[in-house]
């Protein structure tokens, strides 16, 4: 599974271009906008790696990184910070907080790009001095149509597991309701776009079940669904 990056950015532009450079890498990348909008990313999904702006219309990337230092589950999480050029004091804040690296605005992609992948390594290098390495999250037994999650079996019905397999095969992966609907129920069926929907809202409550504090289902407006591992 390739790393999961959060990129905090309200330059529409530099957002696109940073994460084209990053993805041509084979790395996943959410964007937010607004702070706000980072902290609930936080909530619900776990990442890799932060690339943090300082200057947003809702406050500072500085704020943001004040309290991933401060919580435990993200203390030793990694995190790039930007700023606009010449910013001195932004880059001696950003430090002083625990930022693992700085680059100050304008800046090469490639050269965030080459940043990031170092830090990534940096990361997993002392990750990998772990004693045992972590259950997958999910497992699929199709042979028997089940799925666990956390080790723990879903009670799914037929439909159910087509659906979860489909979006779990196709991981991080938007899928079009068209797309769910052929796999669950096959082209000749006379099922709906609401049917997915339906199903969709059942998938999701069964999930939580197992795990309350995490949605695994994404609805991306007028694309369709992405399970988020």
């Amino acid at each position: 599974m390739s790393a999961r990056l959060l990129l905090l950015e309200d330059d529409p532009a530099i957002a696109r271009t940073v994460a084209y450079a990053l993805e041509r890498d084979g790395l996943q990348v959410t964007h937010s906008l607004l702070v706000h909008d980072a902290r609930q990313q936080m909530a619900s999904h776990r990442f890799d790696l932060l690339v943090l702006d300082v200057g947003l219309p809702d406050g500072s990337g500085l704020d943001l990184l004040r309290d991933i230092r401060t919580a435990p589950l993200t203390a030793s999480l990694p995190v790039l910070m930007l700023s606009a050029h010449g910013e001195e004091i932004d880059r001696v804040l950003g430090l002083e907080l625990g930022a693992d690296d700085y680059l100050t605005k304008p800046f090469s992609p490639r050269e965030l790009a080459a940043r990031v992948k170092a830090l990534l390594r940096r990361a997993g290098n002392g990750a990998s001095s772990t004693p045992a390495a972590a259950a997958p999250l999910f497992h699929d037994d199709e042979s028997g149509q089940r799925i666990s999650l956390r080790g723990q079996p879903l009670l799914l019905t037929r439909r159910e597991y087509r659906l979860l397999s489909c979006l779990l095969r196709g991981a991080g992966r938007i899928h079009s309701r068209d797309a769910l609907l052929a796999a669950a129920w096959g082209d000749d069926s006379e099922s709906t776009d609401r049917t997915v929907d339906t199903h969709i809202k059942t998938l999701r409550a069964k999930l939580r079940e197992v795990d309350p504090a995490r949605e695994y289902i994404s609805t991306h407006r007028g694309m369709g669904y992405c399970l988020d591992v």
